[in-house]
């Protein structure tokens, strides 16, 4: 085969190979130009095992307790004995060793302070992998957005495709994947990709791709 001819056919195994890496990333399923909706609901705190509370009866010290939530979900309140946490507000609670407290005290004023949520402490966390320079699982903070979880991350590796990082978001229906542009975002400004979080998202930023001219 003459030198002109191979050079022909190298410039159509490049083509075949490109074109194969467009095709796999038309069909990954990932939303481009479509910001993710916001799907978890603010809600009451529900207790759980392992907890830590804080039990005040007012004007009844010897009654104030900081506690536990056990394994089986309940705790020991001094002339109650067991009662169930587990799986109720801080306010229900309060109420229910306000009502067993009534038998003894005349109308006790009881408050219920969770003071370490142990319990959702993985639940409300987003997380940052991939090619950033520290994966990082970090606790949500209403307000937060991508830009501040790379930056918890330390930024994008040398290495990292930034402009092609996904955001995974869990919603009622499965998985979604979002493309967020961090590479625009960080050197451009361009903030349309800076998407609020919420609790269980997670940034993916992928290797940089020699059949993408990005090494």
């Amino acid at each position: 085969m003459s030198v002109s001819g191979c050079k022909r056919s190298l410039l159509a195994a490049l083509g075949v190979l490109w074109a194969l890496a467009l095709a796999g990333c038309a069909s990954s399923g990932v939303t481009d130009g479509q910001g993710p909706e916001i799907t978890y609901k603010r809600e009451a705190y529900v207790i759980g095992i392992g907890d830590q509370l804080r039990v005040d009866v007012w004007r009844n010290q010897e009654l104030t307790r900081d506690l536990i939530v056990r394994p089986d979900g309940l705790i020991t309140m001094p002339l109650m004995g067991d009662m169930q946490a587990e799986g109720e507000t801080p306010e229900e609670l309060a109420a229910a060793i306000s009502n067993e407290l009534g038998v003894i005290i005349i109308s006790p004023e009881v408050s219920v302070t969770v003071t370490n949520p142990v319990s959702v402490a993985y639940q409300y966390r987003v997380r940052a992998m991939g090619q950033v320079n520290e994966a990082v699982s970090i606790a949500f903070v209403d307000g937060m957005t991508v830009v501040d979880l790379v930056l918890a991350a330390g930024g994008i590796s040398p290495f990292g495709a930034g402009n092609r990082a996904v955001l995974n978001r869990e919603t009622p229906d499965g998985y979604v994947e979002y493309r967020v542009r961090l590479d625009d975002i960080l050197n451009k400004g361009d903030i349309q990709t800076n998407y609020p979080l919420q609790p269980s998202d997670i940034l993916t930023v992928p290797e940089k791709s020699v059949f993408r001219g990005e090494l």
